[in-house]
Formats: structure tokens, C-alpha cells, sequence
């Protein structure tokens, strides 16, 4: 029972802990197998949690596996490398025998060449070693998104654990196998295979975190979690960074949308097709914040879409909010999203949005986008052409995201809900 609500939304306001508790400072130490810094929700998230936790008085260490996080002033990295088979330039890479260090360095490159992602569970592993040599140095352990069976471990050293997820990967897993023959879904059935141990750790980790309720309810479903286990933390946005720009800063027909990986889920197919159909109507230009694969850039020239489409990948933060500022339009074209970061980003940018009817898309945007069905271009690219043309709507739209993101979305509230979880569990209230 958390906050008087099992399994619910975590106010800091509604959790009260005894005075002495509150006080003192807690040793954490927050875990992220991959930490992407400019895209995806991990390093996003591990970055401005771990900031406002040390800004909250806390001694935080982040491990990490590449690639790292950037980090602001107050938590102090701690980096567990991987083999670092999947980097951007080099993906898949074979590494050379004198790079391996360990049985867990061996198991990397054995499970990659067998097709699976061993990511998740070689970092566990890391991670448990490290902590079992400094089991005294921390109060709590948080895992963010990994879920390997290097965590039971962690519970076995009698350290508290909470895990977050942000959703649960057998959704990215059930749309990317969609419409797949038998070969491509075995082979991708092979990588999808950490899936399995992830069900299998977040029914016995303990606490759960994750963003939304629709997110809560997947978790629920499809990985078999007792609802009440499942604590709703939604996350937040940097408003000093994400904030509305001069109006002669904004580019007249511009949408934008942010693909942190160029997968089936994040719906980029669809919004293609739809601005092919919008280019033959009227001026657009397409800004998608993300790297492409060869079957979007194939797509891109089978559409004729080249001058219309830009593709902007590794931008630094400044340069990342200045796009999202730029845009007279945002889209979140997603089949599914746990919650979307980029959305409340778009929403503090004063920038309107135009997002799926999907997954917790509804549930973090409220009345501040105008929502269509997943997977259908036509109505996309009709939203996005009425949306376009009705400076009201946007304008009356942008100010609905404006308030929702001030009401709602704040990096420190959610650091002092997921610090108040901590201090329930360290204390020993039953967090499941």
C-alpha cells in the first residue's frame, strides 16, 4: 500500500514518513544497462532522475553499461563496460579475442552470434558483481529497465530493490514479429528472447515502477505482475530547457517527431506515407529527430520524399530543444508508447501535437493533442493538414500542453515520489 492507494499513482504529498527517515540521506545506486543520452527513455531518465536525487541530498551512483548517460553535477558515474556489439558505427560487431575479460564478456558475444540480446542479462551480471564487493556502501538499488537475473541476486545481498519499467518489450516484440514469415519471425524470436527472463525477474524483483496506467495494466498482462506491485511514477520534462521560442523561431509547415529507435512501434512508416499525401496538398517538410534504417531511407525515395524529409540524429540538449521549438507542428506517430517522453517534450515546447490513439498516448496528453488512429495515414496526414491550416487550433492546443505539462510533468515531484517508494521500502512496508 503505498500513498493509501495499492499499486497507484505515488504523490509526494500523500506518503508520510517518519521524521528521522526523511532526514537522513540515502546511498542509491541507480542501474541502466544502456544509457543513450540524447534519445530513448533510459539515459533521459537516468540522467534528470539521478540529478534531482543528489539535488535532494542523496549520494547517487549510476552504473551503466555503454552507451553512458551524461550526467549533470551530483551523481557520480560508475561505468560496467559491455563489448559494445551494437554501437551506431560498428553494430554487430565481432569483437577480438585479447577484448574478452570474462565467462560474461564470452556469453556476450556467444549469445549475439546465436541471434539473442544479451545485453540485459550480462549487464546483471556486471552489476551484481559490483555490488556484492560493495554491499555495505548502499540503502537502496534501483534497475532501471533491465530486469536480468543478475538482480535476483541483488535481493539475495540483502539489498532493497525497485525496478522501472517503462513498458513492458513484449509489445515492441508483438508488433515487430506482426506480419512477419515464419523465418523472419524466428530469427527475431531469437533476439526478442530476454523477454522471457524479464517476465520471470519482474515477478520476483519486488516494487515496480513504471509511467501510466496503460503501462501498469501491460505489465499487469503480459509479464503476469500483481497489479498492486506496480507503483504509477509518471516522469517528467526539463522546462528550463524545453520551453516555448520567440513565434519568428517557429518554421512555417515544419513537423516534427523524435524516433528514439526506427522500429515498427515508433509508427515512422505511417507518418511517411501520410506527408507523401500532405506534400501533393500543400507545403511540408518533414524533421524527424532520429537515425534511419535502409527500409525508411528505401521508403523515403520510393515515396519521392527526399526534399521533403530531414533527418537529424546525436543532437546536444540546447540543439535538440531548438528543433522541437522550430516546429509549427509535432507528431507522435507511435503504434505504441508506455508514455513518450518526446510528447510532454513537444507539449513544454508550446508546440501542438497531433498523436496516436495508442497505448498511454491519451493518458499523458489529456485534451492537449489531437488524437487519431494508430496505423491509418489517411487521417493522419488529414489531422495534420487541418492542424496546419487553423492557427486557433494550434495555438489553442499549444496553450492546453503549456498547462498540462506545469500541472503534471516535473523532474523534482517525481524524484520525491520515487524517493518516498525508497523509504518505504528500506523500511520494510511491503512495496507488493
Amino acid at each position: 500500500m503505498i500513498g493509501g492507494v495499492t499499486g497507484g499513482v505515488i504523490s509526494p504529498e500523500k506518503i508520510q514518513c517518519p521524521v528521522a527517515s526523511v532526514n537522513r540521506p540515502l546511498r542509491i545506486a541507480l542501474l541502466s544497462y544502456r544509457s543513450k543520452p540524447h534519445s530513448g527513455g533510459q539515459g533521459v531518465y537516468v540522467r534528470h532522475l539521478s540529478r534531482e536525487l543528489a539535488a535532494r541530498g542523496h549520494h547517487v551512483e549510476v552504473f551503466s553499461g555503454q552507451p553512458y548517460p551524461e550526467l549533470d553535477d551530483g551523481p557520480v558515474l560508475r561505468e560496467l563496460p559491455s563489448l559494445d556489439l551494437y554501437r551506431d558505427d560498428d553494430p554487430f560487431r565481432t569483437p577480438r579475442l585479447a577484448e574478452l575479460r570474462d565467462w560474461a564478456d564470452a556469453l556476450e558475444v556467444a549469445m549475439m552470434w546465436g541471434g539473442a540480446f544479451p545485453e540485459p542479462l550480462t549487464f546483471s551480471v556486471r552489476a551484481l558483481r559490483a555490488l556484492r564487493a560493495r554491499r555495505g556502501d548502499f540503502d537502496i538499488v534501483h534497475d532501471n529497465q533491465g530486469l536480468g537475473y543478475g538482480m535476483l541476486g541483488v535481493r539475495r545481498l540483502g539489498l532493497p530493490l525497485v525496478t522501472s519499467i517503462h513498458h513492458p518489450i513484449t509489445v515492441d516484440r508483438r508488433l515487430d514479429l506482426a506480419g512477419r514469415n515464419w523465418l523472419e519471425r524466428l530469427n527475431k524470436g531469437r533476439w526478442y528472447g530476454f523477454v522471457r527472463m524479464q517476465g520471470r525477474v519482474a515477478r520476483r524483483a519486488g516494487p515496480l515502477i513504471t509511467v501510466s496506467s496503460s503501462a501498469q495494466a501491460d505489465i499487469g498482462r503480459d509479464f503476469r505482475v500483481n497489479h498492486g506491485c506496480v507503483h504509477i511514477i509518471p516522469l517528467g520534462v526539463d522546462t528550463r530547457l524545453f520551453r516555448p521560442p520567440a513565434e519568428q523561431a517557429r518554421v512555417p509547415g515544419r513537423i516534427v517527431t523524435v524516433t528514439s529507435a526506427d522500429s515498427p512501434l515508433k509508427g515512422l512508416p505511417v507518418l511517411l506515407r501520410a506527408v507523401a499525401k500532405l506534400a501533393t496538398e500543400r507545403e511540408a517538410h518533414l524533421v524527424v529527430v532520429g537515425t534511419p534504417s535502409d527500409a525508411t531511407r528505401q521508403q523515403v525515395a520510393q515515396l519521392a520524399l527526399g526534399d521533403r524529409v530531414t533527418f537529424v540524429g546525436g543532437l546536444p540538449d540546447a540543439e535538440y530543444a531548438r528543433v522541437l521549438a522550430s516546429a509549427a507542428v509535432a507528431v507522435i506517430p507511435s503504434l505504441y508508447e508506455g508514455f513518450s517522453l518526446p510528447a510532454v517534450e513537444h507539449m513544454a515546447s508550446g508546440t501542438p501535437l497531433v498523436a496516436s490513439r495508442a497505448g498511454a498516448l491519451p493518458e499523458v496528453t489529456g485534451d492537449a493533442a489531437l488524437l487519431v488512429p494508430p496505423g491509418d495515414p489517411e487521417e493522419l496526414s488529414a489531422a495534420l493538414r487541418d492542424l496546419l491550416d487553423d492557427e486557433q487550433a494550434r495555438a489553442r492546443l499549444a496553450a492546453r500542453g503549456l498547462a498540462r505539462v506545469r500541472e503534471r510533468f516535473a523532474w523534482p515531484a517525481v524524484a520525491a515520489a520515487t524517493e518516498a517508494l525508497y523509504r518505504k521500502v528500506i523500511g520494510g512496508e511491503p512495496g507488493c
